[in-house]
């Protein structure tokens, strides 16, 4: 079994160096695909309120036979319950149908600006984390002004912020932004899927000079810039090809050579995208 590193976050508690994603998976896919992915090593799982696979993602924790404290259990919070109470009653449900008494990273999926109630979800998910509910709580697809917001606010900084990265999309400002102020920064989308990343020249040809795989090269790359890949996979022999990328080193030219020149997003734009 392979021992994944862990990183610091800002408010005192560990976080894997990778993850394992679960959408678009189904109950029945998530059970088998983390109850396996545990027994191989992971000990990070993302779900959320929205891939409608929380109940299988939790029994695929339980059924796993791991001490419940080893692993770090993400979900989120959908954008039709922004608000204050709403986030309360919908967390209690995310913790229902997961099964467990607690949840480790609990973010806000979208920050729906138009919409404009993310700082009283934020308020919110700081009071479950005051109660014991949640152990660390963050943010997914916030912009470097939402997160001004949110700290000018309340005061308090997520501990996660989930963005699309990927070769495709570095987000180096973004990144650079999250590392000025302790944020931690977990890649959604990490393979860039849909694209034809995997077969970029430059990818195949680091790939082919370290003896690993194309999508080996990429989660290194992730990991080499201090983010927290989650890449979603139900296939026992792509999650141990996922988890096989601590024994190599990629050099600053290899690390170059993969961020692709042509930046484009492959998801929405947290300005204006609105998934509820």
């Amino acid at each position: 079994m392979i021992d994944i590193p862990q990183h610091s976050l800002n408010d005192g508690t560990k976080l894997p160096a990778l993850g394992l994603g679960t959408w678009p998976m189904d109950d029945a896919e998530a059970e088998e695909a983390v109850a396996g992915a545990i027994g191989l090593g992971f000990r990070l799982v993302d779900t959320a309120t929205n891939y409608r696979n929380e109940t299988g993602v939790g029994r695929g924790v339980a059924r796993a036979g791991v001490p419940r404290e080893e692993i770090v259990l993400t979900t989120k919070l959908p954008g039709r319950h922004h608000g204050y109470e709403e986030t309360l009653a919908s967390f209690e449900e995310s913790r229902r149908r997961l099964g467990v008494d607690y949840v480790d990273l609990y973010l806000i999926h979208w920050p729906l600006p138009r919409v404009g109630r993310f700082v009283d979800s934020w308020r919110a998910m700081i009071k479950l984390r005051e109660d014991g509910l949640v152990r660390s709580i963050g943010v997914s697809n916030f912009t470097a002004e939402h997160l001004d917001r949110l700290e000018k606010e309340t005061g308090v900084l997520p501990s996660v912020n989930q963005i699309e990265l990927h070769p495709l999309f570095p987000q180096e400002e973004l990144r650079a932004f999250h590392e000025a102020k302790g944020v931690r920064t977990e890649s959604w989308s990490p393979l860039g899927r849909g694209s034809a990343i995997l077969a970029d020249p430059a990818v195949v040809s680091v790939a082919e000079a370290q003896g690993v795989t194309p999508g080996q090269v990429v989660l290194r790359w992730h990991l080499q810039l201090g983010a927290v890949p989650i890449p979603k996979s139900s296939s026992p022999l792509r999650q141990r090809a996922n988890l096989d990328v601590f024994g190599f080193e990629l050099g600053p030219a290899q690390m170059a050579a993969i961020a692709h020149r042509t930046h484009r997003r492959l998801g929405g734009d947290p300005e204006v995208h609105e998934e509820f």
